[in-house]
Parts: C-alpha cells; sequence; structure tokens
C-alpha cells in the first residue's frame, strides 16, 4: 500500500512539474525573445540569444513609454482603492444589514453579471462624453471604480463571517462602521487582497476602455502605447520592442502578487476574528 500512495505521489509531482514547465516556456521564450536581435528572431535558430542586445529596451524607453506606465500605474492605484472601498462595503452591506429591497436589489446587480461589456460600450460612451470626460483619465476611474464581480465575491466572504465576533464587539459598545472597520475588515485581509491584485491586473491589462475613451498620446494608457509601438513597424514586425515592452509591462504585477501572496494562504481562514 505505501509503494503504491509513493508512486502516486512520484506520478502527480512528475505530471505537476511538467505541467509548470508547460506554463513558465512562454514566459521564458517571451524574455530571452526580448534580449535578441531583429535578425536573430526572424532567424528562429536557436532559443537562447547568440548575440545578447539590449535595442528593444532603449528602443522601449526612448518612446513615451514610461509616461504610459506612469499613467497606468496611477489609474490603476486609483481605481484599485475605490473598488477595494466600494466592493467591500457593498458587500458587507448585502450581507450583513437588512433593508426593504436587498434581495430585489441583489437579483438586480446578478442580472447586471450577465450583461457582456460590449453591449454597453456605446451608452457608456455617450454618458462619458455627456460629463466632459472624454478623453481624460477620469472616464476610465469613473466608469471602472465598482465591479458587481467583487462586490458577490466581497457578499459571500461577509455571510460565512462568524456572527459571535460582530456581536461580541456590539456588546462592547461599537457601532455598526466601528465594527466593519475595527473587527471585520482587519479578518477579511485575504478576501481585500485577493480583491486588490484582480482589480490591478484588470485595469493594467484594460484595452478596449482607453482606446474608446483616450486619444491624446500623452494620455495613453500601457495597453495603448504598446499598441501605438507595434504600429509604428507596419512592414517588419519588432518582436524585440514587443516583448520588451510586454516583460517590462509584467512588472508590477509581479511585485503586487509578491506582497500580497501571503494574504492568498489565508483568504478562505473564516475562524481569525475567533482567535
Amino acid at each position: 500500500m505505501k509503494k503504491e500512495n509513493k508512486t502516486l505521489k512520484i506520478i502527480i509531482y512528475i505530471l505537476l512539474i511538467g505541467y509548470s514547465l508547460l506554463t513558465l516556456f512562454p514566459f521564458a521564450w517571451s524574455i530571452l525573445t526580448s534580449f535578441k536581435t531583429t535578425a536573430e528572431i526572424v532567424g528562429g535558430n536557436s532559443i537562447l540569444p547568440e548575440q545578447w542586445s539590449l535595442d528593444g529596451y532603449q528602443t522601449v524607453f526612448s518612446s513615451q513609454f514610461p509616461t504610459w506606465i506612469g499613467n497606468s500605474l496611477i489609474v490603476g492605484i486609483i481605481i484599485t482603492v475605490l473598488n477595494l472601498v466600494f466592493n467591500t462595503m457593498a458587500g458587507y452591506a448585502l450581507a450583513r444589514i437588512d433593508f426593504r429591497g436587498k434581495n430585489v436589489l441583489f437579483g438586480l446587480l446578478l442580472l447586471l453579471i450577465m450583461i457582456p461589456s460590449q453591449v454597453t460600450m456605446i451608452p457608456l460612451y455617450i454618458v462619458i462624453s455627456n460629463l466632459g470626460l472624454i478623453d481624460t483619465h477620469g472616464s476610465l476611474i469613473f466608469t471602472t471604480m465598482i465591479n458587481i464581480s467583487y462586490i458577490f465575491m466581497m457578499r459571500q466572504f461577509f455571510i460565512n463571517f462568524p456572527k459571535d465576533v460582530e456581536e461580541a464587539a456590539t456588546i462592547d459598545g461599537l457601532s455598526r462602521l466601528g465594527t466593519f472597520f475595527k473587527v471585520v475588515l482587519p479578518n477579511a485581509k485575504g478576501a481585500v487582497a485577493t480583491q486588490a491584485v484582480f482589480v490591478f491586473m484588470g485595469i493594467w491589462n484594460e484595452f478596449m476602455k482607453p482606446l474608446l475613451f483616450i486619444s491624446s498620446p500623452d494620455k495613453y494608457m500601457l495597453t495603448q502605447g504598446l499598441n501605438a509601438i507595434s504600429k509604428q513597424y507596419m512592414n517588419a514586425t519588432k518582436w524585440d520592442v514587443i516583448m520588451s515592452g510586454a516583460i517590462i509591462s509584467i512588472i508590477p504585477i509581479l511585485i503586487i502578487y509578491i506582497l500580497l501572496n501571503k494574504y492568498f494562504i489565508t483568504s478562505n481562514d473564516q475562524t481569525a476574528g475567533i482567535k
């Protein structure tokens, strides 16, 4: 029996290692490609660069790429903070506070999730145009500062949060807001961190809304900038430039994931408040 379990574990480890290598290969290929010359990429003779080159990175940084990164960082951070505040508080209200029409409101929110975003693009553009926010970063912030999917996620988290903890806080004299900010929220770090990563990734990788609302090159988001760089070489695709920009654009996401990764482990630990 022990031999069978050991054999099964070995098979599982082999499959997991193989899947990991398969997943990491495109990322490794992108990094190595960013250090190749255009001629070497077109030739495709080897995976490793025969002649290491920084031409791609030099081309990227000689453009408005730093400006586009700054735009994406500022807008991404603002949108992430607003989402954390509004989505988390809305999820808590739907989970814990009884008010007239709560179930109807929650049902409408679920219906809105089912509507494809492409359907609302034109009406959204008209609203933003009437508000005078076209070609401003405010258009992206205004249309992305709330996400129904994460309201639903936070609601499910708070439903499973122990009520005894909140009742004890109420007995100690805390108000509803005091209980939320001092007791509930500190024990929701895992869920909040998970939401933060996915919200930031969503706006960082967003392409359609910036393309719809932003037209000035100095206000481009990173995705627009990368697209603009690639269009400069219509006759011959500069893969070294494209890969260099793509690799640099991944760095902020990796940093955020590394910083918040420790909270993912406890994201489903609902008993932390009892300790």
